[in-house]
C-alpha cells in the first residue's frame, strides 16, 4: 500500500491547488458513488484540471499523463488506488472519524436552531468570521467566493486542518470545508476502556445514554436522566472515558453526543469498527 500511497503524491500536493474532480459530489453519499462519479469524470475536464496542477519542475508520471490526456483505463486505476488506500488507512479508524463530525454538526445544528443562520455562522469562529453579509475565512491565497443567490454548503472535516479550503472552479456548487475540532491530548492517563466499560453498570447510565438524542448539555441531561448537575458530569465523564460519547465545549457550556460505538451500545449491535477491521482481514 505505501507504494501505491506515494502514487497519489502528485494529486495531492501538501499545499495549494489540487483537482476538483478528486472532491465529487457525490462522496456524500458514501466513497462507492464517489469513486463512481469520479470514474465519470469528461475527459475535458480531466485535461484542463490536472493542467493547472502540473508543473514543469515536477513533471507527472506517465500514468497521470495518460490520464489527463482522456484515458479511461488510468482514470480506473485512481479510483482502484484510492479505494484501497480508504481500506487501509481509513475505514478502520471511521467510527472515530464519524464521531468527532457528528460532534460538529450536533453543535453547528444547536447553534442554528438557538439563534438561526446568525448564529450558526457566528459559531465558526475563530478560522471564519460572520461579518453579515460576507463570511471571511483563513484562506490559504486571496480569493472572494460570490454566492450569486447559490446556497453555501458548510462540510466539516476530520483531515482538513488549519484552514477551510473550497472548490477552485467557482461554477461548481459552493461548498465550503472546514476543520473539526482536534482535542489536545489528555495530560493524565486515560481511563482503560474495559475498566471503564465494566463501571457502566447501572439504570442511571442507561437513562443517559438513551435520552441524549442528538445531542444536549450537562444541564439538558441532569433534568432528562432525573440525576443532580455534579452525578451527570460525573456519569458523563465515565461514558466519555469508555468510549460512548464525545464531548465539545461550546462558550460556557459543553454539548455531549452518541459516538458511533455508543449508538452500536443502544443498538445491540457490534461496534462498526469491529466490523471494519474483519473486513480488512
Amino acid at each position: 500500500m505505501n507504494g501505491e500511497a506515494r502514487l497519489l503524491a502528485p494529486l495531492v500536493p501538501t499545499r495549494g491547488y489540487f483537482p476538483d474532480f478528486l472532491t465529487p459530489a457525490e462522496g456524500l453519499l458514501g466513497m462507492t458513488d464517489a469513486l463512481a462519479a469520479l470514474r465519470e469524470t469528461p475527459a475535458a475536464r480531466l485535461g484542463a484540471e490536472l493542467a493547472r496542477l502540473s508543473t514543469a519542475a515536477r513533471p507527472f508520471p506517465s500514468w497521470i499523463r495518460a490520464m489527463a490526456d482522456g484515458d479511461t483505463r488510468a482514470l480506473g486505476r485512481l479510483a482502484g488506488i484510492l479505494q484501497r488506500y480508504y481500506e487501509a488507512a481509513v475505514a478502520p479508524y471511521w467510527p472515530r472519524v464519524q464521531g468527532r463530525i457528528e460532534a460538529d454538526r450536533a453543535a453547528r445544528g444547536r447553534a442554528l436552531l438557538d439563534g438561526g443562520a446568525d448564529q450558526l455562522l457566528a459559531s465558526l469562529s475563530p478560522m471564519m468570521r460572520w461579518r453579515p453579509p460576507v463570511l471571511e475565512a483563513d484562506y490559504p491565497v486571496d480569493r472572494d467566493l460570490h454566492l450569486n443567490g447559490r446556497g453555501l454548503l458548510l462540510l466539516p472535516s476530520y483531515f482538513c486542518r488549519r484552514t477551510p479550503v473550497t472548490f477552485h472552479n467557482p461554477e461548481l456548487t459552493p461548498v465550503l470545508v472546514y476543520p473539526v475540532e482536534h482535542p489536545a491530548p489528555r495530560l493524565t492517563p486515560q481511563v482503560p476502556p474495559e475498566r471503564s466499560l465494566g463501571r457502566l453498570v447501572g439504570q442511571t447510565r442507561s437513562a443517559i445514554l438513551q435520552r441524549i438524542g442528538v445531542g444536549c448539555t450537562t444541564s439538558e441531561l441532569a433534568r432528562r436522566a432525573d440525576v443532580s448537575l455534579a452525578s451527570a458530569s460525573q456519569h458523563a465523564t465515565v461514558l466519555r472515558d469508555a468510549g460512548l460519547l464525545l464531548t465539545l465545549r461550546q462558550g460556557n457550556a459543553v454539548l455531549h453526543t452518541l459516538t458511533p460505538l455508543g449508538a452500536a451500545l443502544l443498538r445491540g449491535a457490534r461496534p462498526a469498527e469491529e466490523a471494519a477491521y474483519e473486513r480488512l482481514r
